[in-house]
């Protein structure tokens, strides 16, 4: 679970350790994504043994990052008082697998707390590239003042500072939010620029963002389900040098509930997918345009599934269509839209609680 010619703020210590792990550019992408596209991948100084892993660089500066890293929405919001022992192994399962991007948000519950003690505990806090989200208004157009207070207390949170991506939060308030965001970038508080959303309703939206320029980073759901953002999103943000990080690659566990009961094809060996879980993110990751998918997990065995795909093959173009016709073809693919998040399962956080109390009342 992604040196640089310092895309931001003044030269820092962690920039230049970042810059000097994040080794040499590979001179192409694997021989089995040639006949699809170009990636620009890169060579760690120091990969963890095993098989190599898959990189990719961030256009706008060079900078190189592991293609998969992990996100936090629902599993790291725990309550205060709870068991969170489990969330620590899932980021040092990750962390050992090679990952080092971790997305996360103020709206996450305490997700942010989540990953800022144990990235502290781990010793890994400074090493990490956290992905982070704001979403604020104002007392007024223009007021600075909400935007503010959400990084003070992300930086806190995650003890922080620079903060490596800042992103709009779903578009919220984006016309006022993202000047700030390149005001923070250009004072030396947060790395790279970026916007997000997770609904393809509001893709057109992202596209406009990704036309104007100006940004680091999109963040977009894309799965082998929901391929929508391969039509104009994705051939945008090439064009332009954005960044792509990738939200809902399993559908909110919907994917997998899909599957129960299946083993994955036996034509998945032939790029190394041994479960579901890398057969779903080896899918994403072919795509040349993606930068890092972030699948998100509570439980420590998931997680050790989930980064096992950071290594190995990757299916070229013609192994990409028979993964879909394989996927359409299994009864209720062409309806997982319509089934909820993460079946058969409840995250009792802080989030979970607020919309209980919601529903009661409603």
């Amino acid at each position: 679970m992604k040196a640089e010619s310092i895309a931001a703020g003044p030269i820092s210590r962690r920039s230049l350790i970042k810059n000097a792990a994040a080794g040499a550019l590979f001179a192409g992408p694997p021989a089995s994504l040639l006949p699809f596209a170009s990636a620009a991948m890169a060579q760690p100084a120091n990969p963890p043994a095993g098989a190599e892993m898959i990189m990719r660089t961030i256009p706008s500066s060079g900078e190189a990052v592991p293609a998969i890293g992990l996100g936090t929405f629902l599993t790291f919001d725990a309550l205060p008082g709870q068991p969170r022992e489990p969330l620590r192994q899932v980021l040092q399962t990750y962390w050992e697998g090679g990952a080092r991007v971790v997305d996360t948000s103020p709206l996450y519950g305490s997700g942010e707390i989540s990953v800022g003690d144990f990235a502290i505990a781990l010793g890994i806090s400074d090493r990490l590239f956290i992905s982070n989200k704001i979403w604020s208004t104002g007392e007024y157009l223009a007021d600075e003042s909400h935007a503010l207070r959400s990084l003070e207390l992300s930086e806190a949170r995650l003890w922080r500072n620079p903060i490596d991506l800042m992103q709009c939060h779903s578009l919220v308030n984006v016309d006022i939010i993202l000047p700030y965001l390149r005001a923070w970038k250009r004072d030396g508080r947060i790395r790279y620029t970026g916007v997000t959303h997770h609904e393809n309703i509001y893709h057109p939206a992202l596209l406009s963002w990704v036309e104007r320029g100006g940004i680091d980073f999109i963040q977009v759901n894309y799965s082998i389900f929901n391929r929508a953002a391969e039509e104009r999103l994705f051939p945008a943000a090439q064009e332009r040098g954005i960044a792509v990080n990738i939200n809902m690659p399993f559908e909110k566990a919907r994917l997998f509930k899909l599957v129960e009961g299946r083993d994955p094809p036996a034509f998945a060996r032939e790029f190394g997918a041994e479960t579901w879980a890398a057969f779903f993110l080896k899918f994403v990751l072919s795509h040349p345009v993606v930068t890092c998918v972030l699948p998100a997990t509570s439980k420590p065995e998931h997680a050790a599934e989930n980064i096992a795909a950071l290594r190995g093959d990757l299916p070229d173009q013609a192994m990409r269509a028979r993964m879909i016709r394989y996927m359409e073809a299994i009864p209720g693919f062409s309806r997982i839209s319509e089934m909820p998040w993460y079946p058969d399962r409840r995250y009792q956080g802080l989030i979970g609680r607020a919309q209980a109390a919601l529903r009661a009342r409603t």
